[in-house]
């Protein structure tokens, strides 16, 4: 599997469907795996759903995007 691709793969998702990119802010893990269609273990998940966070976060999504990166990486609080 090509993480790098499936990153970007994801963050084209949360950029462009509002109800993934809801669901992704609620339970980003099971998020993904429901886009890849395969249970990985936590850490190979948390890898990518922390590289979807970094490239949303970097590519500077603004509005609601970025106030679900913010809940998620904990700076709201």
């Amino acid at each position: 599997m090509d993480i790098k691709a499936k990153i970007e793969e994801l963050v084209n998702k949360v950029k462009n469907d509002k109800d993934f990119a809801e669901k992704f802010k609620n339970d980003p893990v099971k998020a993904v795996e429901g886009v890849l269609g395969v249970d990985l273990p936590d850490d190979q998940i948390n890898k990518i759903v922390d590289g979807v966070k970094a490239k949303v976060a970097a590519d500077g999504i603004g509005g609601k995007i970025s106030g679900i990166i913010d809940k998620l990486t904990g700076k709201d609080e």
